[in-house]
């Protein structure tokens, strides 16, 4: 027993790392990989069998935590900043994706239950894989990419409350005949008799989850904070490690024996542990058993995965990568692009949520225990989830060009475009006038133009008014522009590559351009576009990388800010004054450094 234990889970990890590999080569999710790896072990696939039923209980684990990993970085304050397109944007996709589920399983013939249940399962994304792919597109710190993340959250808030209510739920669909299929008399009668047990397996339900949010948020508050600080202090490592994931299992099991999700038991342990002092070491030491353990998880649900689905089911299993890969996104397109944001606003989130990954599968895995999903189900979604991973990133890389497409089309663009700007366009016909008679159009003082208002353009703004120069802030985020002028601030809403909007914030009279957006497309479009309107402009760029430097000076920038190399320089400041070093041989040492990295500009 003891070596099949070791055995399978030696053979599961290799699997998963030679596969992750692979796809990570290939610059694809690592998830494809694990899903691959369960397959290539798996009952139905020649060679080596793993036991199914030891790699789901070490899943089980992984469902805690994941899900304890989910509450310890859940943050109200970013959903709160996106809430007015996070919130409508995620239910309407959500009830989107479910009713076209349910319609597709009822016209193949499959049970309606079935039909909701996976309709549901695939509304939800990937946050590994949506991360991912904003990272690596530079888009996760712009306006679109707050905006998928908070519509990220509000998914997973909906996949917990989905997860609780199963039991219930499922109670009342076999007490109805849903599950079953029943029709005529018989089932009426039955749904019938079972509508007095709504109300009784609901509330029940509810009582659980009342209790145990009572237990954990409340005297968890007390109990947990404090034993963390204590264990914290005796700066072991193993110790504090070991507190963690007992905190973690302790709370996923009490939940259990509450008759609630584990998974909801593990989401509010993580809530409370991470409004802790010490909730970033418990993110550090818990972040790699998590990893460990979930790619054990989507090992075992690759295990699963009947090959045979794919022939038998190639009908449903193309409907349901419709709905993932068509449906979805121009449902979230149409959403954004309605609440009057931009349409590379509405592409960008739009293709970001077009797959599907772990609390799908988490969904299923639970929606089957509870015999509300059938086997072959799972293997649809299973394979859904590996094609809408795999192509996502190359569907995303489309956006760029796409956009170009539109713009090359005056007249389609323009219809494209009114709608978002139609909700901007009172502001800033309010605000040009404001902007034309203000003090930077005189001599008498010197105006900057601020192109994006995150954590960089705040700060520049505020460095600049403090010594009396004027602002003019570009941003597409029209919340953002309204609080500005509350404030008494200047500020235009629309697209900084344009020039009508670059003219609206007097980039004419303008003696300072800041460009702070992280996209390095935006940044490029913007700077060309407003040295063709003003040739003496002074330009201040935002880059990430080194490589950035040449093509921006290229297209007109004055003064470049790397990051990577600021980083450095940074972190040679901070180790020459902890040896002990004198401030000339750090001056000497920094200068050196920007000569390394060619960013050092000798003074006038």
């Amino acid at each position: 027993m003891h070596d099949e234990l070791l055995i399978n889970l030696s053979v599961s990890l290799l699997a998963a790392l030679i596969f992750g590999l692979i796809t990570e080569k290939l610059r694809l999710s690592s998830i494809v990989g694990y899903l691959i790896a369960g397959i290539v072990i798996g009952p139905y696939t020649p060679g080596f069998v793993g036991d199914q039923e030891m790699a789901l209980q070490f899943a089980e684990v992984g469902v805690v935590l994941l899900m304890f990993g989910v509450g310890l970085h859940f943050d109200l304050r970013d959903l709160l900043a996106v809430k007015k397109i996070a919130i409508p944007g995620a239910v309407g996709q959500i009830v989107a994706a479910t009713a076209l589920g349910t319609v597709a399983a009822v016209a193949l013939g499959w049970p309606t239950a079935e039909g909701v249940v996976l309709g549901i399962a695939i509304s939800v994304a990937s946050t590994v894989v949506l991360v991912r792919v904003l990272t690596d597109n530079d888009v996760l710190h712009t306006t679109q990419g707050h905006i998928a993340v908070g519509w990220l959250i509000v998914e997973d808030i909906f996949t917990v409350l989905v997860l609780v209510v199963l039991p219930a739920a499922a109670d009342i669909l076999v007490d109805g005949g849903v599950i079953d299929g029943a029709a005529g008399a018989a089932g009426e009668a039955a749904a019938h008799g079972a509508g007095g047990g709504i109300a009784a397996s609901l509330g029940m339900a509810v009582l659980r989850i009342g209790v145990l949010a009572a237990l954990v948020l409340g005297a968890g508050k007390r109990v947990i904070p404090p034993l963390l600080s204590l264990v914290a202090r005796t700066r072991s490592r193993e110790l504090f490690t070991l507190c963690v994931l007992v905190i973690a299992l302790a709370i996923a099991t009490g939940a259990l024996y509450l008759g609630v999700s584990v998974a909801l038991g593990a989401f509010l342990a993580g809530m409370v542990v991470g409004q802790t002092e010490v909730s970033h070491q418990a993110a550090a030491d818990a972040l790699p058993m998590r990893d460990a353990f979930a790619v054990v998880f989507f090992v075992s649900v690759g295990m699963l995965f009947d090959p045979r689905v794919l022939v038998d089911q190639p009908l449903y299993l193309a409907v349901l990568l419709a709905i993932v890969l068509i449906a979805k996104p121009l449902t979230a397109i149409a959403i954004v692009w309605g609440l009057r944001y931009s349409f590379r606003n509405a592409l960008t989130v739009g293709i970001a949520l077009a797959q599907v990954g772990e609390f799908s599968f988490l969904l299923a895995t639970e929606a089957i225990d509870l015999h509300l999903l059938s086997e072959e189900a799972r293997s649809l979604l299973v394979a859904t989830a590996i094609i809408s991973i795999t192509l996502n990133p190359l569907i995303f890389r489309l956006i760029e060009p796409t956009e170009r497409w539109l713009r090359s089309k005056p007249a389609l663009w323009k219809k494209i475009g009114s709608r978002a700007e139609a909700g901007g366009l009172r502001l800033n016909e309010a605000m040009a006038e404001r902007v034309a008679t203000s003090d930077g159009a005189d001599d008498a003082k010197t105006r900057a133009v601020i192109v994006g208002y995150g954590p960089v353009g705040q700060t520049a703004a505020r460095i600049l008014r403090g010594f009396g120069v004027e602002t003019v802030v570009v941003d597409l985020n029209i919340d953002t522009i309204r609080e500005l002028a509350n404030n008494g601030e200047l500020g235009v809403y629309g697209d900084s590559t344009r020039h009508d909007i670059l003219e609206a914030a007097g980039i004419k009279d303008a003696k300072y351009l800041l460009v702070t957006v992280p996209d390095v497309l935006v940044r490029t479009l913007v700077i060309i576009t407003a040295k063709e309107i003003n040739s003496e402009l002074k330009v201040f760029a935002r880059a990430r990388y080194l490589k950035e430097r040449a093509w921006l000076e290229e297209v007109g920038a004055t003064q470049i800010c790397i990051e990577e190399a600021e980083t450095a320089v940074g972190l040679a400041k901070l180790l020459l004054s902890e040896v002990g070093a004198d401030p000339e041989r750090v001056a000497a040492e920094v200068t050196r450094i920007q000569r390394e990295l060619g960013v050092h500009r000798d003074e006038a």
